[in-house]
């Protein structure tokens, strides 16, 4: 994996730590809780991509290189996404789903451990087994976010209740890309190079876990700004 693109990953979280930090100093009517989910994201991730940038977090599995690295970083990160979604989609309600949140969270285990193992897998059937299964469960996560997830959002003002549609559009578009690349690059039918995989990954994950997080909060300070949202 080229180096630069990692430092560049670490530098765009960097930012997103700080960006969230300054907004929390300033949350215009946003829960501090959900700040901290927002600085928690790059905060984590950041680190175990500056353990790839300084040349560790790899190995050689199955004829390919495996950055392992980079699912220690998805262990955290996806689940923290998906609290940050919950917490928009129950914003102005008096309890959080946390149920719900759990069955959303142990969906994405389900992905995240088929994508693992199917890397790590040497024999073809096993793997595209493997990577079925975390695909089905994929879309069993969209259809929590897309289903009940989305009756609590609807239950809110209409202005919360839209920033929730964005947001949950715009993270059901972008981990599309996940397995997809996945897919192209050298752990599936290889049509792409490792570093252009990781590249990809790097954009992906950069408008995934910086990307997401200013149009999700940045929406809901803007509806503060009107008077819709109150701090808790």
């Amino acid at each position: 994996m080229t180096e630069w693109w990692l430092w560049t990953y670490v530098a765009a979280m960097a930012g997103g730590v700080v960006l969230f930090s300054r907004w929390r100093a300033d949350p215009r009517g946003v829960p501090r809780s959900e700040y901290r989910v927002a600085i928690a994201i790059p905060l984590w991730s950041g680190f175990w991509y500056l353990v790839l940038a300084l040349g560790a977090g790899t190995a050689e599995v199955a004829g390919h290189t495996l950055y392992w690295a980079r699912y220690v970083d998805w262990a955290v990160s996806s689940p923290l996404l998906l609290v940050a979604l919950m917490l928009t989609a129950t914003h102005s309600l008096p309890g959080r789903c946390w149920g719900l949140t759990g069955a959303l969270v142990g969906a994405n285990l389900v992905v995240f451990l088929c994508g693992l193992a199917a890397e790590l897998a040497a024999n073809d059937t096993i793997r595209y087994t493997l990577f079925t299964i975390g695909v089905l469960a994929l879309l069993g996560l969209y259809g929590l976010i897309w289903g009940p997830l989305r009756t609590h959002a609807h239950r809110q003002p209409e202005g919360i209740a839209a920033v929730y549609t964005e947001a949950a559009l715009l993270l059901s578009v972008l981990w599309v890309g996940y397995p997809l690349f996945w897919m192209i690059g050298p752990a599936g039918v290889g049509l792409v190079s490792s570093a252009t995989t990781s590249l990809l990954f790097v954009l992906l994950s950069i408008l995934t876990k910086v990307g997401w997080s200013i149009l999700d909060l940045g929406r809901l300070r803007a509806l503060s700004a009107r008077d819709q949202l109150t701090v808790v």
